[in-house]
C-alpha cells in the first residue's frame, strides 16, 4: 500500500488554539494556502493554492482512496482541513498520525520537541512561528501596511518563497521521524481505537449556546454588583487588587498571605462582619468557571455542536485522553437539588431571580457547566461509569484476596477499606460509620505508596483527621493491604534489574523489557509503556532511583525520577485506560454512538426508545480476554442534558 506524507499552512479569522480544529475550519474564510506532500521516499512536492495552483488529480484520488495511507504529524488537522476544502469527510481510517506514534513511545508532543529529542538531521526551521503569525491569521490594519486585514504572499514574496520551504521541511521532519520510529509501528488495535476517537470528535456533542450566553451576562451582573458591593465595603480604589486587599485587612486586623481560593476560604468561618461578607465577596469574584460558557460560545460550529474535545494518547505516559476545548475531565460536579429550574432561570436572563433563589449566583453557574451539553431532538443521553476502576485494577495486579472478594461480592471499598484497618465491622450510614471516611482517605491517598503529604493533599485535615494520626493511617492502611505494598517493591525491583541487565523479566501479568535504549513494560494487554533513556540515578536519600527522559511539569524534555509506587500508578492507570478503550469498543460495536467520554465514564447520545442503562452497563462490564478475573462493575444513568447522577 503507498504512503502519502503531507503538511499544510491553512489561513482563519477563528484562533486554532482557544477554538479547535473543527471550528477554525467551519469558518467561512478558512482557506489553506499551502500544500507539501511526497508519495512514499519520493521527492517533496508543494502546491501553492494561495496563488491559484491546484491539487492535482493524483493528489484527490490519493486522498480519498483507501489504497493510499495518508501520514502527517496531529493528523487530525490535516483530514478535518482537507476535508472542508474538499466539501467531503474524509475518512479517518485512511490515516496514520505521527504524533501518536510519537506519544505511545512517550516523546514530546510537538513536531520540533521530537525532531530536536530524537536528533533529527534535518530539524523543523525555526522562523515558522513568526511566519505563521503573518500569513496565517488577521493582522492589525495600520498606515504602514495599506490599512489590510490580511497578508498576502504579493505582500512579502521573500517571506513566502521562505514560508513554502517552512512547510517542505515539516514534511521532511515527519517522515525522518516515521523513519526513526520504523520498529515500533502503532498496533492495529490502537489504530481501530484512534479512527475511534476522530470519529467521536467528528460527531461532536450538541450544546445550548442560549444558556452559555445567558450564564455569561449573568456572570457579568454578577461580578459588578460583587464588585460594588466590596467596594462600598472597603473604599477601595480596586476592590479587587490583590494588594490593596491585604492592606484593608490587615488595617482590620487580619493578616494572611495569600489570597487564593483555598486560603479565603478557610478563613472565611473564622471571621465575621464586614471581614467575613468581604471574603465571601472575594470568592465569588474568583468564581472562574464561566470561561468554559465562553469556550463553548466561540467553540460552537455552524451544527450547533462542539467538536475535537477529546485528544486522543493526550497523556502519553499512560495513554489516558485528554481534553480540549471544554476540558470536560475537569468540568464542576453538580448538587443542586432541581438542575431543572436552575437552568430554566439562568436561561431567562433573571439575575435577581437567580440570586434569590439561591444565593450564591456563581456557584449556581458552575455546577450548571455540564447541562450545557445536551442531547439532540428525540434522543437522550446514556452515562455509564465503571465504579472504583482504578481500585480494582489495582487489587487484581496485587493479588489482594479481601478487596477482590469484595468486589466481587458488590461491598463498598471504603468500608471494607476501614474494616480491614481498624479489626472491626464498618457499616455506611450504620455501625461505626464514622470510620468509613478514614477508610475512604486511606484508600485514595495510599494506593500508589502515598505517605503523610499525600494523605495531606487528598484533604485529610480538613476532613477533620488530626495531623498526628495520618501516620497511624499510612500504617493501618499498608498492614491491611500486604499484597499490594510488595507490588510496589517488585515492580520498582523489576523496572531496576531490567535496566542494569538491559534484559527481559516477566512478573506476574506484566513484562519489563530493555530495547533500544527503552525500558518496556508490556501491559496485560498487550501495550506497552514507555521510558526513553532509563538509567540508575541516586535519589535524595542516596540511595538507587530509577531515571529517564521525559516531559517534565515545566513542559521540558529532561531526566525524571520514579520508583516503584509511581510505576505501579503509571501501569495501573494505563490498565484502567485499557479497558475504557475496550468498553469503548464494545458500546460502538452495540450501536451506540458515544459522544464524549470522562475519565472512566461513557455518554453516548441514544434515540428515545432505543439502548438501555443495562445494557451499556454490561457492555462495559465484559471483561477482555486479558482481564480474566477483574472484578469489573458499571452503573449508569439516561439525562436529556449531562450531569453527574
Amino acid at each position: 500500500m503507498r504512503k502519502l506524507s503531507i503538511d499544510i499552512e491553512t489561513y482563519s479569522d477563528v484562533d486554532l488554539i482557544k477554538c479547535g480544529v473543527y471550528r477554525y475550519a467551519d469558518s467561512p474564510i478558512f482557506e489553506i494556502l499551502l500544500f507539501a506532500y511526497c508519495f512514499d521516499d519520493g521527492d517533496i512536492q508543494i502546491i501553492d493554492l494561495a496563488q491559484g495552483e491546484k491539487l492535482t488529480d493524483e493528489i484527490t484520488t490519493a486522498l480519498t482512496s483507501p489504497e493510499f495511507i495518508k501520514t502527517a504529524y496531529n493528523a487530525q488537522f490535516e483530514r478535518v482541513c482537507l476535508s472542508k476544502h474538499l466539501g467531503i469527510r474524509l475518512d479517518p481510517k485512511q490515516w496514520y498520525c505521527t504524533a501518536v506514534q510519537a506519544a505511545e513511545l512517550s516523546l514530546p508532543a510537538s513536531l520540533a520537541d521530537v525532531g530536536a529529542a530524537l536528533g533529527l538531521e534535518r530539524q523543523k526551521l525555526t522562523e515558522g512561528k513568526e511566519l505563521i503569525r503573518y500569513f496565517c491569521v488577521p493582522c492589525k490594519p495600520t498606515k504602514t501596511n495599506g490599512g489590510r486585514t490580511r497578508n498576502m504572499p504579493q505582500d512579502a514574496p521573500d517571506k513566502w518563497e521562505l514560508f513554502k520551504q517552512y512547510c517542505i521541511r515539516d514534511v521532511d521532519v515527519e517522515r525522518q521521524i516515521a523513519y526513526k520510529l520504523r520498529k515500533y509501528p502503532i498496533s492495529e488495535f490502537e489504530h481501530e481505537l484512534y479512527v475511534l476517537d476522530q470519529k467521536i470528535n467528528d460527531r461532536g456533542v450538541l450544546v445550548d449556546v442560549e444558556l452559555a450566553q445567558q450564564a455569561v451576562k449573568i456572570n457579568n451582573i454578577q461580578t459588578a454588583v460583587a464588585t460594588d458591593q466590596a467596594y462600598e465595603l472597603t473604599g477601595l480604589e480596586n476592590p479587587n487588587s490583590v494588594s490593596q486587599l491585604k492592606e484593608w485587612l490587615s488595617d482590620n486586623g487580619v493578616e494572611i498571605e495569600s489570597l487564593s481560593k483555598k486560603a479565603v476560604a478557610s478563613l472565611v468561618d473564622e471571621t465575621d462582619g464586614d471581614i467575613q461578607e468581604l471574603l465571601r465577596l472575594r470568592l465569588m469574584l474568583s468564581k472562574t468557571s464561566v470561561k468554559k460558557y465562553e469556550a463553548v460560545i466561540r467553540s460552537v460550529c455552524s451544527d450547533g455542536r462542539v467538536h475535537g474535545m477529546m485528544r486522543f494518547y493526550g497523556a502519553n505516559r499512560t495513554g489516558r485522553w485528554s481534553g480540549n476545548i471544554l476540558q470536560p475531565q475537569n468540568l464542576p460536579q453538580n448538587h443542586l437539588p432541581d438542575l431543572t429550574l436552575a437552568r430554566d432561570v439562568t436561561k431567562s436572563g433573571d439575575y435577581e431571580l437567580l440570586d434569590m433563589l439561591y444565593g450564591n449566583v456563581p456557584n449556581v453557574l458552575s455546577e450548571l457547566i455540564r447541562t450545557v451539553l445536551i442531547a439532540k431532538q428525540n434522543h437522550r443521553f446514556i452515562v455509564a461509569d465503571f465504579s472504583a476502576i482504578e481500585a480494582r485494577v489495582l487489587s487484581w495486579l496485587a493479588g489482594e484476596k479481601w478487596r477482590i472478594d469484595t468486589f466481587k461480592n458488590g461491598g463498598d471499598i471504603y468500608c471494607a477499606s476501614a474494616s480491614q484497618m481498624f479489626k472491626v465491622p464498618v457499616e455506611k450510614h450504620g455501625v461505626n460509620g464514622h470510620l468509613r471516611q478514614k477508610g475512604k482517605i486511606s484508600e485514595l491517598a495510599c494506593g500508589y505508596g502515598g505517605s503523610v503529604g499525600a494523605l495531606k493533599s487528598m484533604g485529610a485535615v480538613e476532613m477533620g483527621v488530626p495531623e498526628d494520626e495520618l501516620q497511624g493511617l499510612i500504617n493501618d492502611w499498608r498492614n491491611a493491604n500486604p499484597h499490594i505494598v510488595q507490588l510496589w517493591d517488585r515492580i520498582g525491583r523489576a523496572a531496576m534489574k531490567t535496566i542494569k541487565d538491559k534484559t527481559t523479566l516477566p512478573l506476574g501479568r506484566l513484562c519489563f523489557i530493555y530495547e533500544h535504549g527503552i525500558l518496556f513494560i508490556r501491559l496485560p494487554g498487550g501495550r506497552r509503556l514507555s521510558y526513553v533513556k532509563p538509567d540508575i540515578g541516586t535519589n535524595r536519600f542516596g540511595g538507587d532511583s530509577i531515571t529517564y527522559m521525559g516531559i517534565s511539569q515545566a513542559k521540558k524534555w529532561e531526566r525524571l525520577e520514579t520508583f516503584g509506587g509511581k510505576l505501579t500508578e503509571n501501569i495501573v492507570q494505563a490498565i484502567a485506560r485499557d479497558l475504557l478503550a475496550a468498553a469503548m469498543m464494545n458500546v460502538t460495536k452495540a450501536g451506540y454512538d458515544i459522544v464524549f467520554h470522562v475519565h472512566d465514564e461513557i455518554i453516548a447520545e441514544v434515540q428515545n426508545g432505543k439502548g438501555s442503562v443495562e445494557e451499556m452497563c454490561s457492555l462495559m462490564s465484559s471483561n477482555p480476554i486479558w482481564a480474566d478475573g477483574l472484578p469489573l462493575n458499571a452503573d449508569g444513568y439516561e439525562c436529556e442534558y449531562y450531569r453527574k447522577d
